[in-house]
């Protein structure tokens, strides 16, 4: 079977690019690549505009993907959000993430969330000939996760998610094995957020948090195939909100992110990773190798730093109208180069919000997320809580 639709193969070499993908022992190049990237996508305007920052700014409709702790801290008792992101816009216009966000905040101290995340690979023709009727499929990948969030104090709240994970990408015209794989995944989080305090010439309030996602299982799409980690990750962050007065404010933030995967590796020392070196890095379970991913870089301490992302972002706020962000995201160019700056703005009206985003590629290897404006939609209902 051949597939005709080039621009698609394109699509899954980058995707796995993005998500941090290709491996070259002599090089250094130790790149780390797991199944279902796009979980490390931004599925919100807002946080994509801020340099896909979310574990420590504010809470909104859209926390769950980035600090589910957040949401007992939300303003609004109860909120939707709904996102559309293109993806390789400038080659394809099928391929998308959709993303739908629910949360109710049940009482003063807790609240509940809940996410849709869709990503589309676009329709793909199979055909023996060039002038046979092709097999359309549609591969796709998708997820649905719950959570719950506890404030412990008036200022810290931790939260645990669970997530069914689904991803159908392999062709079962041209391998009858292939099936849908599927896993479970758990987050957990934690978010701390002061009482507003009073400098000299303006208020301020900090904020910290934290969420380990994507813990669970690998992927394994046949009996025959290779078992592939998730891609669990830890982030950190921690930001500053400068209240200048009743009409203006500006929130900034600074996140680190590390993926807890094992790095690929040349296990007996011929001088190259090979299908040997493939079989024990498979036989790695999932938990023991988020520890191992702190000390296992074959260059030690300097590669692992590599390992860590950093992005920082600003967002400022005018009458709690309008809203400019830009955020600017880095990584190691030994570990996926993905660099870029991001700018975003968002308008509030009563209880809607309106967001977009647009990305600024800045390194050699282009984003796949380049010259895409990305737009996010809330609804925010329901009593509000007197936070600050």
């Amino acid at each position: 079977m051949k597939k005709f639709l080039i621009p698609i193969l394109i699509c899954f070499c980058v995707v796995k690019a993005f998500s941090q993908g290709g491996v070259d022992p002599t090089s250094g190049q130790r790149v780390i690549t797991t199944a279902v990237p796009f979980l490390l996508i931004a599925g919100d305007a807002r946080s994509a505009g801020m340099g896909d920052i979310g574990v420590t700014t504010s809470a909104d409709a859209f926390s769950q993907q980035w600090n589910p702790a957040k949401y007992a801290f939300a303003i609004s008792k109860q909120g939707v959000g709904v996102t559309y992101t293109p993806y390789l816009s400038n080659l394809v216009n099928d391929i998308f993430l959709g993303n739908l966000t629910y949360y109710n905040r049940i009482s003063e101290r807790s609240a509940v969330g809940a996410s849709l995340r869709y990503f589309s690979t676009g329709d793909i023709e199979l055909r023996e000939t060039a002038d046979q009727q092709p097999l359309v499929v549609k591969p796709n990948e998708m997820l649905f996760d719950l959570s719950y969030s506890l404030r412990l104090s008036d200022r810290i709240a931790m939260a645990v998610a669970g997530r069914y994970i689904r991803s159908d990408l392999k062709i079962q015209a041209s391998n009858e094995d292939a099936r849908a794989a599927s896993t479970f995944a758990v987050d957990v989080a934690g978010y701390y957020q002061s009482e507003e305090i009073a400098y000299n010439d303006f208020d301020g309030r900090w904020r910290a948090g934290f969420n380990i996602s994507n813990i669970g299982p690998k992927l394994k799409y046949d009996s025959g195939g290779q078992e592939n980690n998730l891609p669990t990750n830890l982030a950190l962050g921690g930001g500053f909100d400068f209240i200048l007065d009743e009409y203006n404010k500006i929130g900034t933030s600074i996140e680190v992110n590390k993926l807890l995967v094992p790095t690929p590796q040349d296990f007996d020392g011929d001088g190259d990773i090979d299908a040997l070196d493939d079989q024990e890095y498979e036989s790695i379970s999932f938990f023991s190798g988020m520890f191992k991913s702190f000390g296992d870089a074959p260059d030690g301490f300097s590669e692992e730093l590599k390992e860590f992302t950093w992005a920082i972002g600003a967002e400022y706020w005018y009458q709690d109208v309008f809203a400019f962000r830009t955020g600017y995201f880095n990584e190691s160019d030994d570990k996926g180069s993905r660099k870029f700056l991001s700018l975003g703005a968002g308008f509030k009206y009563t209880a809607i919000n309106i967001d977009i985003s647009y990305l600024f590629s800045t390194s050699k290897v282009r984003s796949p997320l380049e010259g895409t404006l990305r737009f996010g939609l809330t609804f925010n209902f329901g009593d509000e809580y007197d936070e600050y």
